[in-house]
Protein backbone atom coordinates (compact mmCIF):
# COMPACT_ATOMS: atom_id res chain seq x y z
CA UNK A 1 0.00 0.00 0.00
CA UNK A 2 1.50 3.83 -1.02
CA UNK A 3 1.00 6.07 1.12
CA UNK A 4 -1.22 9.02 0.11
CA UNK A 5 -0.69 12.80 0.94
CA UNK A 6 -2.83 14.84 3.15
CA UNK A 7 -5.06 17.70 2.99
CA UNK A 8 -4.69 19.93 6.00
CA UNK A 9 -5.54 23.21 4.86
CA UNK A 10 -8.45 23.00 7.13
CA UNK A 11 -6.88 22.02 10.25
CA UNK A 12 -5.07 24.02 13.04
CA UNK A 13 -3.71 21.65 15.55
CA UNK A 14 -0.89 19.22 15.11
CA UNK A 15 -2.57 15.89 16.35
CA UNK A 16 -5.67 16.75 14.44
CA UNK A 17 -3.31 16.02 11.49
CA UNK A 18 -2.22 12.42 12.90
CA UNK A 19 -6.26 11.69 13.62
CA UNK A 20 -6.74 12.23 10.01
CA UNK A 21 -3.63 10.27 9.03
CA UNK A 22 -4.86 7.79 11.14
CA UNK A 23 -7.84 7.12 8.57
CA UNK A 24 -5.81 7.98 5.37
CA UNK A 25 -2.45 6.62 6.01
CA UNK A 26 -3.35 3.96 8.65
CA UNK A 27 -1.95 1.50 7.96
CA UNK A 28 1.80 2.79 6.68
CA UNK A 29 4.39 2.36 8.69
CA UNK A 30 4.77 5.84 11.01
CA UNK A 31 8.13 4.81 12.62
CA UNK A 32 10.74 2.12 12.63
CA UNK A 33 13.13 0.78 15.15
CA UNK A 34 15.16 -1.53 12.88
CA UNK A 35 16.76 -5.32 14.32
CA UNK A 36 19.77 -5.00 15.86
CA UNK A 37 21.56 -7.72 17.58
CA UNK A 38 20.00 -7.09 20.55
CA UNK A 39 16.34 -6.55 19.92
CA UNK A 40 14.11 -7.10 16.95
CA UNK A 41 12.68 -4.81 14.43
CA UNK A 42 9.45 -3.10 15.88
CA UNK A 43 7.00 -0.58 14.17
CA UNK A 44 4.18 1.40 14.51
CA UNK A 45 1.53 2.39 11.94
CA UNK A 46 -0.02 5.77 11.53
CA UNK A 47 -3.49 4.29 12.96
CA UNK A 48 -1.16 2.70 15.98
CA UNK A 49 0.69 5.34 16.82
CA UNK A 50 -2.73 7.54 17.20
CA UNK A 51 -4.59 4.91 19.04
CA UNK A 52 -1.32 4.76 21.25
CA UNK A 53 -0.75 8.62 21.88
CA UNK A 54 -4.47 8.39 22.94
CA UNK A 55 -3.99 6.33 25.46
CA UNK A 56 -1.10 7.74 26.62
CA UNK A 57 -2.67 10.99 26.91
CA UNK A 58 -5.46 9.31 28.88
CA UNK A 59 -2.63 8.59 31.57
CA UNK A 60 -0.98 11.87 31.74
CA UNK A 61 -4.21 13.56 32.71
CA UNK A 62 -4.86 10.75 35.04
CA UNK A 63 -1.27 12.06 36.42
CA UNK A 64 -3.08 15.93 36.47
CA UNK A 65 -1.60 17.25 33.39
CA UNK A 66 -3.72 20.05 32.27
CA UNK A 67 -3.58 22.53 29.28
CA UNK A 68 -0.52 24.89 29.53
CA UNK A 69 1.50 22.36 32.23
CA UNK A 70 5.34 21.02 30.96
CA UNK A 71 6.37 17.34 30.24
CA UNK A 72 10.00 16.78 29.78
CA UNK A 73 11.03 13.70 27.44
CA UNK A 74 14.48 12.91 28.85
CA UNK A 75 15.05 10.38 26.02
CA UNK A 76 16.40 9.18 23.14
CA UNK A 77 14.75 8.70 19.36
CA UNK A 78 12.15 6.17 20.06
CA UNK A 79 8.65 5.12 18.55
CA UNK A 80 7.54 5.78 22.71
CA UNK A 81 9.13 9.21 22.28
CA UNK A 82 6.88 10.11 19.60
CA UNK A 83 4.17 8.67 21.48
CA UNK A 84 4.20 10.76 24.20
CA UNK A 85 5.01 13.85 21.91
CA UNK A 86 1.73 13.29 20.78
CA UNK A 87 -0.07 12.76 23.67
CA UNK A 88 1.17 15.92 25.51
CA UNK A 89 -0.25 18.06 22.65
CA UNK A 90 -3.95 16.55 23.09
CA UNK A 91 -3.66 17.47 26.44
CA UNK A 92 -2.79 21.32 25.79
CA UNK A 93 0.60 20.49 27.75
CA UNK A 94 4.15 21.54 26.45
CA UNK A 95 6.48 18.87 25.50
CA UNK A 96 9.72 19.40 26.64
CA UNK A 97 12.40 17.38 25.09
CA UNK A 98 15.75 17.33 26.67
CA UNK A 99 18.81 15.03 24.67
CA UNK A 100 20.43 12.90 27.79
CA UNK A 101 23.60 13.52 26.09
CA UNK A 102 23.18 16.64 27.74
CA UNK A 103 25.44 17.32 30.57
CA UNK A 104 24.09 16.83 34.01
CA UNK A 105 24.06 20.45 35.19
CA UNK A 106 22.89 21.01 31.61
CA UNK A 107 19.68 18.59 32.46
CA UNK A 108 19.31 20.31 35.84
CA UNK A 109 18.81 23.52 34.72
CA UNK A 110 15.87 22.66 32.22
CA UNK A 111 14.08 20.97 35.30
CA UNK A 112 14.63 23.48 37.52
CA UNK A 113 13.33 26.24 34.84
CA UNK A 114 10.41 24.53 33.14
CA UNK A 115 9.41 22.61 36.97
CA UNK A 116 7.28 19.47 34.68
CA UNK A 117 4.33 18.17 35.89
CA UNK A 118 5.20 14.60 34.17
CA UNK A 119 9.41 14.01 33.05
CA UNK A 120 9.07 10.41 31.03
CA UNK A 121 12.91 9.25 31.10
CA UNK A 122 14.80 6.66 30.21
CA UNK A 123 15.05 3.42 32.12
CA UNK A 124 18.14 3.97 33.66
CA UNK A 125 17.97 7.52 34.08
CA UNK A 126 15.03 7.52 35.83
CA UNK A 127 16.85 7.15 39.08
CA UNK A 128 18.85 10.54 38.90
CA UNK A 129 15.60 12.06 39.44
CA UNK A 130 15.38 15.04 41.42
CA UNK A 131 12.28 17.46 43.17
CA UNK A 132 11.94 19.66 39.84
CA UNK A 133 11.39 16.62 37.63
CA UNK A 134 7.34 15.86 38.88
CA UNK A 135 6.03 12.99 38.84
CA UNK A 136 8.16 10.34 37.06
CA UNK A 137 7.51 7.84 34.61
CA UNK A 138 10.03 5.52 32.36
CA UNK A 139 10.00 5.03 28.94
CA UNK A 140 9.29 1.39 29.14
CA UNK A 141 6.19 2.25 31.21
CA UNK A 142 4.56 3.80 27.78
CA UNK A 143 3.74 0.44 26.01
CA UNK A 144 2.20 -0.42 29.40
CA UNK A 145 -0.84 1.86 29.38
CA UNK A 146 -3.92 0.20 28.66
CA UNK A 147 -5.65 1.51 25.47
CA UNK A 148 -7.71 4.01 25.92
CA UNK A 149 -10.22 6.70 24.51
CA UNK A 150 -9.38 10.19 24.98
CA UNK A 151 -11.45 13.22 24.47
CA UNK A 152 -8.92 16.68 23.65
CA UNK A 153 -9.75 19.87 25.45
CA UNK A 154 -11.83 21.86 23.28
CA UNK A 155 -10.09 25.22 24.65
CA UNK A 156 -7.49 24.53 22.98
CA UNK A 157 -6.25 27.02 20.17
CA UNK A 158 -3.46 27.07 17.10
CA UNK A 159 -1.66 29.58 19.27
CA UNK A 160 -0.71 27.21 22.33
CA UNK A 161 2.64 26.61 22.67
CA UNK A 162 3.37 22.48 21.91
CA UNK A 163 7.22 22.47 22.32
CA UNK A 164 10.30 23.51 23.77
CA UNK A 165 13.42 23.13 21.56
CA UNK A 166 16.84 23.51 23.72
CA UNK A 167 19.95 24.61 21.88
CA UNK A 168 23.08 22.87 22.72
CA UNK A 169 24.56 25.05 25.10
CA UNK A 170 27.74 25.76 23.29
CA UNK A 171 28.31 28.92 24.90
CA UNK A 172 26.19 28.82 28.15
CA UNK A 173 23.05 26.86 29.35
CA UNK A 174 20.90 25.87 27.07
CA UNK A 175 18.11 28.28 25.73
CA UNK A 176 14.47 26.93 24.89
CA UNK A 177 12.71 27.82 21.86
CA UNK A 178 8.96 28.10 21.95
CA UNK A 179 6.71 26.75 19.33
CA UNK A 180 3.03 26.48 18.60
CA UNK A 181 0.55 25.09 16.41
CA UNK A 182 1.47 27.36 13.38
CA UNK A 183 4.90 27.14 13.84
CA UNK A 184 5.10 23.43 13.01
CA UNK A 185 2.63 24.12 10.55
CA UNK A 186 4.89 26.71 8.61
CA UNK A 187 7.46 24.26 8.45
CA UNK A 188 5.55 21.93 6.03
CA UNK A 189 5.50 25.10 3.72
CA UNK A 190 9.22 24.77 3.11
CA UNK A 191 11.03 21.10 3.73
CA UNK A 192 10.25 21.03 -0.26
CA UNK A 193 12.86 18.61 -2.02
CA UNK A 194 13.31 16.80 1.73
CA UNK A 195 9.49 15.68 1.97
CA UNK A 196 8.17 13.88 -0.89
CA UNK A 197 4.70 11.39 -0.10
CA UNK A 198 5.44 8.21 1.40
CA UNK A 199 9.38 8.90 2.01
CA UNK A 200 11.83 6.35 4.12
CA UNK A 201 13.47 9.10 6.07
CA UNK A 202 16.92 7.75 7.88
CA UNK A 203 16.47 9.92 11.30
CA UNK A 204 20.20 9.74 12.95
CA UNK A 205 19.42 13.38 15.37
CA UNK A 206 18.08 13.33 19.01
CA UNK A 207 14.26 13.49 19.54
CA UNK A 208 14.57 16.46 21.27
CA UNK A 209 15.97 18.42 18.14
CA UNK A 210 14.81 21.14 15.91
CA UNK A 211 15.16 18.92 13.25
CA UNK A 212 12.45 16.20 15.14
CA UNK A 213 10.11 18.56 17.19
CA UNK A 214 8.98 21.13 14.20
CA UNK A 215 8.84 18.60 11.76
CA UNK A 216 5.75 16.64 12.86
CA UNK A 217 2.79 18.20 11.07
CA UNK A 218 5.01 17.47 7.69
CA UNK A 219 5.86 14.45 8.21
CA UNK A 220 2.51 13.47 8.83
CA UNK A 221 0.81 14.80 6.52
CA UNK A 222 3.13 13.68 3.84
CA UNK A 223 3.01 9.92 5.23
CA UNK A 224 6.27 10.03 6.12
CA UNK A 225 8.45 7.03 7.93
CA UNK A 226 10.42 7.40 10.51
CA UNK A 227 13.60 5.06 10.57
CA UNK A 228 15.40 5.41 13.62
CA UNK A 229 19.20 5.07 13.18
CA UNK A 230 20.24 2.26 16.25
CA UNK A 231 22.25 4.10 18.85
CA UNK A 232 24.67 4.11 20.05
CA UNK A 233 25.51 5.34 16.16
CA UNK A 234 27.82 2.76 13.81
CA UNK A 235 28.67 3.61 10.22
CA UNK A 236 28.21 -0.20 9.47
CA UNK A 237 24.50 -0.08 11.24
CA UNK A 238 23.77 2.90 9.72
CA UNK A 239 24.63 1.49 6.39
CA UNK A 240 22.41 -1.58 6.94
CA UNK A 241 19.47 -0.08 8.34
CA UNK A 242 19.68 2.35 4.88
CA UNK A 243 19.63 -1.20 2.44
CA UNK A 244 17.63 -3.17 5.13
CA UNK A 245 15.05 -0.98 5.42
CA UNK A 246 14.57 0.77 1.68
CA UNK A 247 15.45 3.94 2.86
CA UNK A 248 14.95 6.98 -0.10
CA UNK A 249 16.08 9.43 1.91
CA UNK A 250 19.28 9.08 4.13
CA UNK A 251 20.26 12.01 6.51
CA UNK A 252 23.26 12.47 8.46
CA UNK A 253 26.10 15.10 9.55
CA UNK A 254 29.48 15.16 7.57
CA UNK A 255 31.44 12.92 10.05
CA UNK A 256 28.59 10.05 10.15
CA UNK A 257 28.79 10.24 6.21
CA UNK A 258 33.03 10.21 6.56
CA UNK A 259 32.91 7.58 8.36
CA UNK A 260 30.11 5.65 5.80
CA UNK A 261 32.48 6.02 3.06
CA UNK A 262 35.36 4.20 4.59
CA UNK A 263 32.97 1.03 4.11
CA UNK A 264 33.19 -1.27 1.36
CA UNK A 265 30.89 0.08 -0.83
CA UNK A 266 27.39 -1.43 -1.05
CA UNK A 267 26.07 -3.28 -4.33
CA UNK A 268 24.11 -0.80 -6.51
CA UNK A 269 21.25 -2.34 -6.44
CA UNK A 270 21.16 -2.51 -2.52
CA UNK A 271 20.77 1.22 -2.03
CA UNK A 272 18.76 1.90 -5.35
CA UNK A 273 15.66 2.99 -2.86
CA UNK A 274 17.75 5.85 -2.40
CA UNK A 275 16.75 9.36 -3.63
CA UNK A 276 18.69 11.94 -2.01
CA UNK A 277 21.17 12.36 0.90
CA UNK A 278 21.24 15.39 3.06
CA UNK A 279 23.89 16.39 5.32
CA UNK A 280 24.40 19.53 7.50
CA UNK A 281 25.96 20.92 10.99
CA UNK A 282 29.13 21.67 9.47
CA UNK A 283 31.47 21.54 6.19
CA UNK A 284 32.31 18.87 3.92
CA UNK A 285 34.97 18.78 1.49
CA UNK A 286 34.56 18.86 -2.38
CA UNK A 287 36.22 15.54 -2.66
CA UNK A 288 33.84 13.78 -0.15
CA UNK A 289 30.37 15.47 -1.85
CA UNK A 290 31.70 13.89 -4.88
CA UNK A 291 32.45 11.06 -3.02
CA UNK A 292 29.26 10.87 -1.45
CA UNK A 293 26.92 11.26 -4.62
CA UNK A 294 28.92 8.99 -6.54
CA UNK A 295 28.38 6.15 -3.74
CA UNK A 296 25.06 6.85 -3.75
CA UNK A 297 24.34 7.69 -7.32
CA UNK A 298 22.38 10.29 -5.80
CA UNK A 299 21.90 14.21 -5.47
CA UNK A 300 23.57 15.55 -2.20
CA UNK A 301 22.12 18.68 -1.15
CA UNK A 302 22.97 20.73 2.20
CA UNK A 303 20.43 22.70 4.72
CA UNK A 304 21.31 25.15 7.10
CA UNK A 305 19.25 26.38 9.77
CA UNK A 306 19.25 26.99 13.84
CA UNK A 307 17.27 26.19 16.74
CA UNK A 308 15.22 29.79 16.38
CA UNK A 309 14.48 29.31 12.98
CA UNK A 310 13.27 25.83 12.60
CA UNK A 311 13.91 26.59 8.54
CA UNK A 312 16.87 28.64 6.35
CA UNK A 313 18.78 27.77 3.87
CA UNK A 314 19.82 24.37 1.23
CA UNK A 315 21.15 23.80 -1.79
CA UNK A 316 19.31 22.29 -4.85
CA UNK A 317 19.38 19.32 -6.92
CA UNK A 318 21.52 20.32 -9.57
CA UNK A 319 24.54 22.08 -7.37
CA UNK A 320 27.58 21.08 -8.40
CA UNK A 321 29.88 19.63 -5.84
CA UNK A 322 31.83 22.81 -4.82
CA UNK A 323 28.90 24.95 -4.27
CA UNK A 324 27.41 21.91 -1.87
CA UNK A 325 30.64 21.90 -0.27
CA UNK A 326 31.31 25.83 0.67
CA UNK A 327 27.89 27.21 0.62
CA UNK A 328 24.53 26.13 2.46
CA UNK A 329 22.53 27.57 -0.87
CA UNK A 330 19.59 29.58 -0.77
CA UNK A 331 16.70 30.19 1.00
CA UNK A 332 14.01 27.62 1.21
CA UNK A 333 10.55 28.23 0.21
CA UNK A 334 8.92 30.49 2.90
CA UNK A 335 11.83 31.79 3.81
CA UNK A 336 13.15 35.40 3.65
CA UNK A 337 16.94 36.20 3.83
CA UNK A 338 19.25 39.22 5.08
CA UNK A 339 23.07 39.76 5.68
CA UNK A 340 23.29 43.20 8.16
CA UNK A 341 25.96 44.82 9.49
CA UNK A 342 26.07 45.73 13.41
CA UNK A 343 23.34 47.74 13.18
CA UNK A 344 20.94 45.78 11.05
CA UNK A 345 21.76 47.82 7.68
CA UNK A 346 22.26 44.98 4.51
CA UNK A 347 25.07 45.13 3.81
CA UNK A 348 26.53 45.01 0.14
CA UNK A 349 26.69 42.11 -2.27
CA UNK A 350 29.60 40.13 -1.39
CA UNK A 351 30.30 41.57 1.82
CA UNK A 352 30.12 39.89 5.14
CA UNK A 353 26.84 40.30 7.36
CA UNK A 354 25.22 38.69 10.01
CA UNK A 355 22.81 36.43 8.93
CA UNK A 356 18.76 36.96 9.50
CA UNK A 357 15.95 34.55 8.60
CA UNK A 358 12.08 35.09 8.72
CA UNK A 359 9.22 32.99 8.10
CA UNK A 360 6.30 31.84 9.68
CA UNK A 361 8.19 28.73 11.55
CA UNK A 362 10.57 30.82 13.61
CA UNK A 363 9.90 30.63 17.34
CA UNK A 364 7.38 33.09 19.22
CA UNK A 365 10.72 33.51 21.62
CA UNK A 366 13.16 32.00 24.08
CA UNK A 367 10.92 30.54 27.20
CA UNK A 368 11.14 32.12 30.67
CA UNK A 369 11.54 29.85 33.85
CA UNK A 370 8.36 28.54 34.95
CA UNK A 371 6.75 30.45 37.97
CA UNK A 372 5.27 28.97 41.14
CA UNK A 373 1.61 29.04 41.19
CA UNK A 374 0.77 30.09 37.69
CA UNK A 375 0.02 26.60 36.65
CA UNK A 376 -3.01 27.64 34.91
CA UNK A 377 -1.02 30.18 32.59
CA UNK A 378 0.65 29.59 29.68
CA UNK A 379 4.96 29.64 29.38
CA UNK A 380 6.18 33.16 29.06
CA UNK A 381 8.47 34.60 26.72
CA UNK A 382 11.85 35.89 28.46
CA UNK A 383 12.03 39.12 26.55
CA UNK A 384 15.08 40.23 27.83
CA UNK A 385 16.87 37.10 26.90
CA UNK A 386 14.64 37.40 23.25
CA UNK A 387 15.10 41.25 22.50
CA UNK A 388 17.87 41.37 19.89
CA UNK A 389 17.14 37.86 18.39
CA UNK A 390 13.46 38.17 17.56
CA UNK A 391 12.32 41.34 15.94
CA UNK A 392 8.95 42.80 16.15
CA UNK A 393 8.36 42.03 12.50
CA UNK A 394 9.13 38.35 13.19
CA UNK A 395 13.18 38.51 11.74
CA UNK A 396 14.99 35.92 13.72
CA UNK A 397 19.19 37.55 13.93
CA UNK A 398 21.31 34.43 13.73
CA UNK A 399 24.86 33.86 15.49
CA UNK A 400 26.41 32.97 12.06
CA UNK A 401 28.00 35.57 9.60
CA UNK A 402 27.94 34.88 6.24
CA UNK A 403 28.61 36.16 2.59
CA UNK A 404 26.47 35.55 -0.54
CA UNK A 405 27.92 34.62 -3.84
CA UNK A 406 27.05 35.47 -7.37
CA UNK A 407 24.23 32.77 -7.61
CA UNK A 408 23.14 34.01 -4.10
CA UNK A 409 24.44 31.01 -2.13
CA UNK A 410 25.44 31.55 1.22
CA UNK A 411 28.50 31.17 2.83
CA UNK A 412 28.81 30.75 6.22
CA UNK A 413 32.13 32.14 7.29
CA UNK A 414 31.60 32.30 11.16
CA UNK A 415 29.42 32.97 14.18
CA UNK A 416 29.86 35.72 16.38
CA UNK A 417 30.94 33.30 19.50
CA UNK A 418 34.06 32.38 17.53
CA UNK A 419 35.20 35.70 15.55
CA UNK A 420 38.41 36.81 16.84
CA UNK A 421 40.55 39.96 16.13
CA UNK A 422 44.48 39.11 15.36
CA UNK A 423 46.33 42.15 15.17
CA UNK A 424 43.23 43.92 15.04
CA UNK A 425 41.83 41.90 12.36
CA UNK A 426 38.42 40.54 12.29
CA UNK A 427 38.92 36.42 11.59
CA UNK A 428 36.35 34.31 10.74
CA UNK A 429 37.38 30.74 11.45
CA UNK A 430 34.93 29.22 9.21
CA UNK A 431 36.56 30.59 6.12
CA UNK A 432 39.83 29.51 7.55
CA UNK A 433 38.60 26.04 7.66
CA UNK A 434 36.94 25.87 4.75
CA UNK A 435 40.53 27.09 3.01
CA UNK A 436 42.28 24.63 4.65
CA UNK A 437 39.78 21.23 4.42
CA UNK A 438 41.34 20.67 0.70
CA UNK A 439 45.15 21.15 2.10
CA UNK A 440 47.10 17.50 1.26
CA UNK A 441 46.65 15.08 4.50
CA UNK A 442 43.85 16.70 6.00
CA UNK A 443 40.85 14.89 6.88
CA UNK A 444 38.57 17.25 9.26
CA UNK A 445 40.10 20.98 10.96
CA UNK A 446 38.68 23.09 13.27
CA UNK A 447 40.45 26.77 14.09
CA UNK A 448 40.14 28.35 17.46
CA UNK A 449 40.88 31.51 19.09
CA UNK A 450 43.61 31.66 22.01
CA UNK A 451 44.73 34.53 24.01
CA UNK A 452 48.01 36.07 23.19
CA UNK A 453 49.76 39.18 24.91
CA UNK A 454 50.99 40.57 21.98
CA UNK A 455 48.69 40.06 19.42
CA UNK A 456 45.20 40.03 21.44
CA UNK A 457 44.48 36.67 19.48
CA UNK A 458 45.82 34.00 17.52
CA UNK A 459 44.71 30.74 15.43
CA UNK A 460 45.13 27.62 16.61
CA UNK A 461 44.26 24.92 14.22
CA UNK A 462 43.40 21.52 15.35
CA UNK A 463 43.61 19.43 12.81
CA UNK A 464 42.69 15.81 12.18
CA UNK A 465 45.32 13.73 9.78
CA UNK A 466 44.64 11.89 6.85
CA UNK A 467 45.68 8.49 7.70
CA UNK A 468 46.43 7.27 4.18
CA UNK A 469 48.93 10.32 3.49
CA UNK A 470 51.75 11.98 5.10
CA UNK A 471 50.70 14.00 7.69
CA UNK A 472 50.11 18.11 7.10
CA UNK A 473 52.63 20.65 9.12
CA UNK A 474 51.98 24.17 9.53
CA UNK A 475 54.94 25.03 6.59
CA UNK A 476 52.45 22.55 4.52
CA UNK A 477 49.55 24.53 5.44
CA UNK A 478 51.06 27.91 5.26
CA UNK A 479 52.06 27.12 1.77
CA UNK A 480 48.27 25.46 0.75
CA UNK A 481 46.39 28.84 2.38
CA UNK A 482 49.08 31.25 0.40
CA UNK A 483 47.37 32.35 -1.97
CA UNK A 484 43.82 31.43 -0.69
CA UNK A 485 43.72 33.69 2.45
CA UNK A 486 45.15 36.80 3.73
CA UNK A 487 48.52 36.15 5.86
CA UNK A 488 47.11 37.04 8.69
CA UNK A 489 44.20 34.69 8.51
CA UNK A 490 47.12 31.55 8.83
CA UNK A 491 46.44 29.96 11.72
CA UNK A 492 49.47 30.77 14.21
CA UNK A 493 49.80 27.19 15.18
CA UNK A 494 48.79 23.76 14.29
CA UNK A 495 48.39 20.83 16.53
CA UNK A 496 47.73 17.30 15.13
CA UNK A 497 44.71 15.60 16.62
CA UNK A 498 43.31 11.96 16.40
CA UNK A 499 39.53 13.47 16.13
CA UNK A 500 37.35 17.00 17.30
CA UNK A 501 35.08 16.21 20.13
CA UNK A 502 31.54 16.84 19.29
CA UNK A 503 28.40 18.28 21.28
CA UNK A 504 25.42 16.25 21.99
CA UNK A 505 23.86 17.62 18.45
CA UNK A 506 27.08 16.21 16.47
CA UNK A 507 28.52 19.45 15.70
CA UNK A 508 32.26 20.04 16.66
CA UNK A 509 32.69 21.60 20.22
CA UNK A 510 34.68 24.44 19.93
CA UNK A 511 33.73 25.10 23.78
CA UNK A 512 35.75 22.41 24.72
CA UNK A 513 39.10 22.64 21.94
CA UNK A 514 38.51 26.61 23.35
CA UNK A 515 40.46 25.71 26.77
CA UNK A 516 42.93 23.58 24.67
CA UNK A 517 43.67 26.69 22.75
CA UNK A 518 44.37 28.73 25.20
CA UNK A 519 46.70 26.11 27.06
CA UNK A 520 48.49 25.86 23.60
CA UNK A 521 48.74 29.80 23.31
CA UNK A 522 50.24 30.12 26.27
CA UNK A 523 52.37 27.33 26.05
CA UNK A 524 53.62 28.92 22.67
CA UNK A 525 54.23 32.73 24.77
CA UNK A 526 56.19 30.88 27.34
CA UNK A 527 58.20 29.46 24.78
CA UNK A 528 58.73 33.18 23.07
CA UNK A 529 59.66 34.99 26.19
CA UNK A 530 62.17 31.80 26.76
CA UNK A 531 63.72 32.17 23.98
CA UNK A 532 63.99 36.25 24.08
CA UNK A 533 65.79 36.07 27.29
CA UNK A 534 68.77 33.62 26.09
Amino acid sequence: MDAAAIDTSDLDLVDDVLKRAATINGEIEAYVEPATPERSRSSISFAEWNERSDAFAAELARRGVRRHDVVCLLMGPSIDYAIAYQAIMRCGAVASGINPRLARQEQESIFERMRPIVTVAEDELAANATAFWGDVMTKSQIREVPLAPFAPNVDRSPSDYVAVVWTSGTTGLPKGALFDHTSLKAVAAGTDLLSFVGDRKLSPLPFAHVGYMTRQWDEISNGITTIITPTPWRASAALETIIAERVTLAQGVPTQWSLILELAPPRPEDISSVRIVTTGAARMAPSQVAALRERFGVPVVVRYTSTETSLGTGTRLDDDDATVATTVGRPVASVEMALVDEVGHEVAHGEVGRVRLRSGAVMKGYVGPRQDGARDEPLRVDSAATDGVLSNDGWITTGDFGVLDAAGNLSLVGRDNELYQRGGYNIYPAEVEQAIDGAPGVAAVAVVAGADDVLGEIGIAFVVPDPDVEAPTRDSIRAHLAERVADYKVPDVVVLVDDLPVTAMGKIDKKVLKVRANEVAKERSDAVAATRRK
